[in-house]
Order: C-alpha cells, then structure tokens, then sequence
C-alpha cells in the first residue's frame, strides 16, 4: 500500500498508510496527518487518490509545497518523490512500510501487484513504442493473476480489435480470436463493470453460450478500461485448465490493475496520437514558411503577397503593428528579396537611443562637434548606403530630428552633425511602429509631411491572437528550435497546453510566445509541456464577457483594424464594410471619448 513517511525538523519519522481518497495534512488536530511545525498552515496541504494517480494540492493558494526541490502549485505523485512543507519532509513510496500499530489494519495487503504497476508505469515513463508496451502490460497481468492467456482488447472506431494476447511463457498468440468467449465480453461491455467466472461450464448464465461451449472455457476473468464514463477496453483472463482458479481478492487486484492500466494505455495511445500530431505540425510547418518567417493564416498570406510586390523596388515601407508581431523579420525579407540584397541591412531603434544621440547615430558627425567627438564617424546613414535602413519605433522620433530625417528622404543626402557639407547616401527606408501615427499627427507628435514619404506602402502585421493555427505552428517551431539548442528530453506539449496555448490572449505577442517555450523547454521535468511549465494558467485566460460585450469589442477591433489597411481613408474603410460612412466617423468619436 502506498505510504508517506513523514518527518519534522529532523525528528523522528511517522509512517502513514495512504488509504482514504483524501487525506489531509497540516497542525489542526482535525487533518488525517498532524504534524507539530509553526512552518506548517492548520490545514496546509492534501492528497488526493482517484483511483489511479495521488495528486498533492495545497489547500490555500498561498501554502508553499515543494517536490524535489521545485516549488509547485500542484503535483501527480511519484515513488520516491521528496516534498517539503514548511520545516517537515514528507517521502511517497508505492510500496508499503512498517507501521505504528494502531495502523496497522491497513497492511494486511500483497505488495506484488503495486510492485508489478509501479515496475509497469517506470517503463511508461522510459518507453513510448505503444506495441511493446501494451505486450508488457499483459505479461503483468497474467503473473498477477495467475492466469495462463491474457487478452487487450481495445475499441478502434468503436469496433473491439484484439490489440495484445499473451501467455504465461511472454508469448504471443497466434489464434486469439478464437480464444474468447463473445458471450462474457458481451456481458462486460454492457454493464460496464468487472465480472469473474469460476467454471464457466456450470455456469447458469454462460452454460448455454455457444462460444463457451466451443472453447470449454473454465476460469475466466474479465474487467473493462473506462476513461471517465467510456469503455476504451477490455482485458480478458484466464485459465483453462483450474475450475474456480480466480477468486473475488483477484477480481479485485485485478480491477485496480485495470484503473491504472486505462491510464497507461490512454497516455500510450495519447503519445501515439501527439507522435502523429508533431508529424503534421512539421509539415504544415514547412508548408507555413516564408523565408524566416511562419504562417498559414490568411492574413499573413497577403502580407507575404504584398512582401514580394514592395520588394522589387525601392519604393519606402511602413510595417506597422503591435509589439511582438514580427515588424523586423518582415524588414529583412523585404530587404533580402530585393535588387539590394548585396548591401547591408541596417537597424536602428529610434526609442533606444538617448535623444542627444540619435542625430549623430543617424547622421554621423565630425571631428570637435561636440565633446567626446574626438574622430569622425559615419552614421546609419553611410552605413547602409547601397542598401536598407530599418527604423525601428520610428513615432518615437523628436520633431526636430524629424525634420532633418524628412529632409534626408527628400534630397538623399545627410549632414553629419558639425559638418559644412551634404553627402550623397544611396539607401532604401523601410520603416516600423506600434503607435498609431495618425493619431500622432493629430496630437502635434508626428509631421504629417514625414509619414507620407513613410507610408508609401503600409504592411500591417496581426496580432498572434487573430492567427488561428499558426499559433501551434510557431510554438512548434520554438520548441524544436530550443529542445536541439539545449539538449533537453522534452517532446512536445500535453492536450491542456495544446489548450492554454490556444486560448491564451498572447498581449506579447509572438515574442512572448517564444519566451514562454523557452523557459518551459530548460525548466521541464517531464517529456511533455504542461500548462504550468509554460506559465499559462487559468486566471490568466481572457475574461469571459456578456456576449454584447464581446460582440461590441470584435467590431470595435475590426473596424480599427480595417482602418489600419486602408491608411486611415474612413470612405474607403465604410465602403469595404458595406456600412454608412457616418457608422465610422460615430466609432472614431466613440473613440476619442474613451481615450478623454
């Protein structure tokens, strides 16, 4: 039987059997284990067994657990796993120990099933070849039972389909169909719980059955693998040769054989399936590419449309959208697909640079233009002469710098700071931003002038939030990228990560999608990424909303977006939407009042 030895402050240790579906811990007197630490809440912690895994939670959010070293908010417990709550070491074995004696009572159990299930679920841990698995999980059962032929049956489509039969010699057997009864099956799949048959022969219910007849079958056991309310399966036992071998103790050895076995074999076949989902992932990956860049969705397609048309000429860009989005990665294609490709691709953030600075990073300067200016130096500008400029965060610009950067456009040529004479520069500008430049203008921030000469042609990049699938595409990508990188033993991600990847906002972006993988791929202790392992939680999915709210919010993000691909021309964006351009000169009030 499962124990905790538990231990406080180095004192002696406590043996306690784990034998209620809950058990609880903490100092009240009222808790299953009672431990004699200030460290510890008076209710502090609990475990609870759902028939096939024990799964430790702390009962306040803010009660500390820690597995092995490793803070958790919760955790599936292992053999031999270490957990400390406060000043007081708490050691899980699957295997039963020595007692006090008024626990006693709960020891009176055979120690070799637990033994052959936790041998089992170790190679579950170490292997993922489903075959040789399922062959190992019924040679289990047969030595538990004692029984001479064992049978998997599993549903495939809903049909059975007899996916392990094996003797007691390890063996495979050949004509296993013919080996079973349908009768007793019958029985077992329709009721749905475990049935023991001690001479079938004599039996009043299955006497009479043709297929017990045929085989004269005698000692036959058979109990069902349910996920939840589901019959996924069937094990089949048994012994023809030994009239009344399995008795009710059997019977139930073997029905909590099988409640761990559905576990085992719904995550065998769950890997199967994520084997097989990585498989495709892979090569809608490949499909998705568009040089460095990664997407399928509609959207992105008609930003690499638009990518290939700019690129041919040196005609200005403006990538606009939020942070996170990929605005760089889009520049460089540009720049790589086009007749300058030789050049250098040249960045500079203009919200990074101190503002004194950025005219001399800009535009060079000469030698005694200012203190420190002790040689002279090129700017961005000479740099990426022959090639591109990328001015990254460009409505962070002052407006002084501004007017020096239009005039650059205009006349292609730049005065370095100190100097007396322009320089000719041969460059193409592309240009990015997350602020709404209109908006900009507006305020008095930004030269209406300079976003035209910008804003020749406006790629605007969506948010990951709007790209359906590429989500799981990208994140694909990251983990690969990362896993190789840092030679870590993770294989993808578990369905609830699949599920918190997907419905997670992602206000970061593509970004904050990479460092989230990141840190789960170094930090993971299983092969599969949970949605702890990538901070994805529940508090931190989307608030659910009335349905008016949500529906208001989606037009108001539409229209917004609409806008955006339409450079801000309200007629045009009306006309797209099939609304009246008063519907859109209403929005943009409503909007302006919001913000007021």
């Amino acid at each position: 039987m499962p124990t905790l030895r538990v231990t406080v402050d180095g004192a002696d240790p406590a043996v306690h059997h784990l034998y209620k579906k809950v058990t609880s811990l903490g100092r009240s007197d009222e808790c299953d284990i009672v431990v004699d630490d200030p460290d510890v809440a008076l209710s502090h912690c609990h475990i609870h067994f759902d028939g096939q895994v024990f799964h430790l939670a702390p009962i306040e959010r803010e009660n500390k657990i820690f597995v092995n070293g490793k803070r958790r908010r919760k955790h599936d417990l292992c053999h031999q796993d270490e957990v400390r709550v406060g000043q007081t070491t708490l050691f899980f074995s699957l295997y039963d120990e020595p007692v006090e004696a008024q626990d006693a009572s709960h020891t009176a159990v055979d120690l070799s099933p637990y033994r052959m299930l936790f041998d089992f679920s170790g190679k579950l841990l170490r292997k993922y070849n489903l075959p040789e698995l399922l062959e190992e999980l019924m040679d289990a059962v047969v030595a538990v039972t004692n029984a001479d032929k064992g049978f998997l049956i599993l549903f495939d489509d809903e049909a059975p389909r007899i996916r392990v039969a094996r003797n007691l010699h390890h063996q495979n057997i050949d004509d296993a169909v013919d080996q079973l009864s349908d009768s007793i099956l019958a029985k077992v799949l329709k009721t749905k719980e475990p049935l023991i048959v001690s001479d079938a022969l004599k039996d009043d219910e299955f006497a009479n059955a043709l297929s017990v007849m045929k085989l004269k079958v005698v000692s036959v056991m058979c109990v069902p693998l349910m996920d939840k309310d589901t019959v996924i399966g069937l094990i089949y036992v048994g012994n023809d040769n030994v009239v009344e071998l399995f008795e009710v103790q059997t019977l139930e050895v073997l029905t909590i054989f099988a409640a761990q076995a559905s576990l085992i074999v719904k995550n065998a076949l769950l890997i199967d399936e994520l084997k097989l989902d990585n498989k495709n992932l892979t090569e809608r990956l490949d499909a998705s590419r568009f040089g460095r860049i990664i997407g399928a969705c509609d959207a992105m397609r008609e930003v690499f449309k638009k990518v290939e048309k700019v690129a041919a000429t040196d005609i200005s860009v403006l990538i606009t959208g939020e942070t996170g989005t990929g605005k760089e990665l889009i520049a460089k294609e540009v720049h790589e697909r086009s007749p300058r490709a030789k050049g250098n691709f040249v960045t500079i953030n203009c919200g990074a640079i101190p503002e004194n600075l950025l005219e001399s990073e800009l535009f060079g300067h000469v030698k005694g233009a200012f203190t420190g200016a002790v040689v002279n130096k090129q700017g961005k500008f000479h740099v990426a002469s022959g090639g591109t400029l990328f001015l990254d965060e460009v409505g962070e610009l002052a407006i002084h710098l501004q007017v020096k950067l239009l005039r650059a456009l205009q006349e292609k040529t730049v005065m370095r700071v100190g100097g007396t004479r322009p320089e000719a520069v041969d460059i193409r500008i592309i240009a990015a931003t997350n602020r709404n430049l209109e908006d900009g203008i507006r305020d008095g921030n930004f030269r209406e002038d300079l976003f035209y000469r910008l804003n020749v042609i406006n790629i605007n990049l969506p948010p990951l939030r709007v790209r359906g699938e590429d989500v799981m595409v990208i994140a694909k990508y990251f983990l690969n990228k990362y896993v190789k990188e840092f030679s870590t033993k993770v294989k993808g991600f578990s369905p609830n990560a699949v599920i918190a990847l997907r419905k997670h906002n992602w206000p970061g972006n593509i970004r904050q999608l990479e460092n989230h993988i990141k840190k789960a791929v170094v930090l993971a202790d299983t092969p599969l990424l949970s949605p702890d392992d990538l901070d994805l939680h529940a508090d931190m999915l989307p608030p659910i909303v009335s349905l008016v709210q949500a529906k208001e919010d989606f037009q108001r993000n539409y229209i917004k977006e609409v806008l955006a691909r339409n450079n801000g021309n309200r007629t045009k964006t009306a006309r797209d939407l099939g609304v009246d351009p008063r519907t859109i000169f209403r929005h943009l009030e409503r909007e302006e009042d919001r913000k007021e």
